[in-house]
Formats: C-alpha cells, sequence, structure tokens
C-alpha cells in the first residue's frame, strides 16, 4: 500500500506576509495529486514541492482536480493561475473544481477574463492543447461527493457566513484526512473530525483577539476558531494528530515589531493545546510534509527555510 503524502502548499491568511503562500494543500495518493484550496502561490509551491520531494504528480501540468471550501478570495485567488499555468506548461485534460454554491460562476467568469489569452495560446503559434484549459466545475452537497480508486470525499457545512463553507473528510487506502476550511466551532467540523488520523485546522489566538477593534473581535470570534475552542474540539472528536494552519496570531502594533514575535505566539497556542489534547500538535510551515502511513500513523518533516525559498 502506498503511502499517502500532505504537503501544505499554503498556511497563510488573507495577511500578505512573504514566507506564508494563501490557503492550499495537496494529498498525493498512488502518483495523483488532490488539491485543497487554492490561495496565490499554489502552482509554484507546488513546483518547489514536486523537486523537494521527487513528487513527479506535483508538477503543474499535473494538476488537474481541487476542491474549494468556500469562495473568500484568499482560499481562490490562485484559482485562474491554476487554469492557466499547467495548461500552457502541458496539461492535456479540463480542471475538475468542486466547491460550494458559486463555484460555477466563478468558474464561468474567469475563462471569460482570459478569453483573450486563451484564443491566442489556442490558435497562436503555440497551438495549445484544446482540452487543458477548461473547467469541469461541480457545486457540491453535504457528503459524499467525490471518489475514484484512491480517495472519497466527503463534505460537512461548516460556519462561516456568509458564505456557504464546508469542512472536507478523506479517506484515503491509509486511514483519514480532514480539513476544516474556514470555520468557527460547529456541529459539522465536529462530525467531520471525529476519530481522524490527521486533523488539518485553522486556528486564531484568543489572546491576541481581545486586543483587536469591536468589529474584528466580533468577526473573528463569529467566523472563526480559538485555541480554546479548539481545545474543546478535539477532545470531543479524538482526532490522532492535529495540525495547525491559516493562524491569525493577532499581534499588537507594539508585539508585532518585536523579534520572533510570531513564533512566540505560535509556540503558545501550540503549547496550550499540547496540554489538552493527547496527541501530536504541529503549527504548519509552507511545503511542511506529513506522510499518513498505514493503520494511520502519521511522520512529519518540515524542511529547512533555506530550502524552501
Amino acid at each position: 500500500m502506498a503511502d499517502v503524502k500532505i504537503v501544505m502548499l499554503g498556511t497563510g491568511t488573507p495577511n500578505a506576509l512573504a514566507h506564508k503562500s494563501g490557503p492550499a494543500l495537496t494529498l498525493v495518493v498512488n502518483d495523483q495529486a488532490y488539491l485543497f484550496d487554492c490561495g496565490p502561490g499554489l502552482v509554484r509551491r507546488a513546483s518547489l514541492a514536486a523537486d523537494l520531494y521527487d513528487l513527479p504528480a506535483l508538477k503543474a501540468e499535473n494538476l488537474n482536480t481541487c476542491f474549494i471550501s468556500h469562495l473568500h478570495s484568499d482560499h481562490t485567488a490562485g484559482l485562474s493561475d491554476l487554469l492557466l499555468t499547467p495548461w500552457v506548461l502541458g496539461r492535456s485534460q479540463a480542471l475538475k473544481l468542486f466547491g460550494s454554491k458559486g463555484i460555477k460562476k466563478m468558474a464561468h467568469h474567469l475563462l471569460m477574463a482570459y478569453n483573450v489569452d486563451i484564443v491566442n495560446r489556442r490558435f497562436g503559434a503555440e497551438l495549445a492543447d484544446p482540452e487543458g484549459y477548461k473547467i469541469e466545475a461541480e457545486e457540491i452537497k453535504p457528503g459524499l461527493f467525490y471518489q475514484d480508486e484512491n480517495i472519497k470525499v466527503f463534505a460537512y457545512f461548516v460556519d462561516h457566513p456568509p458564505f456557504e463553507a464546508y469542512a472536507f473528510r478523506i479517506e484515503t487506502p491509509n486511514g483519514i484526512v480532514v480539513y476544516s476550511g474556514d470555520t468557527a466551532p460547529c456541529p459539522g467540523i465536529a462530525d467531520a473530525a471525529h476519530e481522524a488520523d490527521l486533523l488539518i485546522h485553522e486556528v486564531y489566538s484568543h489572546q491576541g483577539v481581545q486586543k483587536r477593534t469591536p468589529k474584528w473581535y466580533k468577526y473573528h470570534t463569529s467566523v472563526h476558531t480559538s485555541e480554546v475552542e479548539l481545545a474543546a474540539l478535539v477532545k470531543k472528536a479524538k482526532p490522532k494528530f492535529l495540525v495547525l494552519t491559516h493562524q491569525l496570531w493577532m499581534l499588537g502594533e507594539n508585539e508585532g515589531a518585536e523579534t520572533g514575535a510570531v513564533e512566540r505566539r505560535s509556540n503558545e497556542i501550540v503549547e496550550y493545546l499540547s496540554a489538552q489534547f493527547q496527541g501530536q500538535v504541529v503549527s504548519a510551515k509552507d511545503l511542511d510534509l506529513f506522510v499518513l502511513h498505514q493503520k494511520g500513523r502519521v511522520s512529519y518533516s518540515s524542511l529547512p527555510q533555506a530550502l524552501k525559498s
């Protein structure tokens, strides 16, 4: 049985941090890549991961299947890149795209926006492949909505208003991987995460949010999950391994200027969760690799930053 590899292609948020691309991750199963969310930088991160980890499935021309948790811009701004760059580099099949209500309209308008480029590449000197720029978009519903010889993907409604948003529970040959997308605590993510082998979940700092303005305090506490709330979730759901992504540290103006402030706040979140949770907790960085071995055992490696850039 082949190992299941999970690469964190982007662990960022809407904040434009140089070392964090937009939200995106991939599962690689039997030389097929499955992308989850499509933040800025996705294709180039995947290309780098293909070389770093010897994963040909992540070469641009092989990226052809993507699942979108919700339509916020930080989770979808890489779609035009995913649509066009792999095609330019040789993809010869349509991009399979799955997402919430509105994904078909988004796909249609992307094709319209890039019509001049598409026409020139199709009928100009390049004579680009006639299929590789197309999109097969499907609006999903809760429950099992995708399966092939490698995986099954189940969607669960989560609480991230005003969007129709989903968490994904992925059944692989070696165990269960769950990706929260963006969500406040809710029954949907609790159900999705139940006894998962690997739970990849967003988080914000309970300490940091106290210093936000009333508008942003109300927003973040309504649509995201603090480490305190996440601790309650994992106690109930009992996943084996917890990966933190889309982390909102919410450093104050003075804190943000301090060297090491982000690392310190991140460590505080990990330490809090580790004290509440029996499994391992990892604060993910871009290009971190998690391997799901047989019977749900997880191993983890993080490359030195010098190798990632």
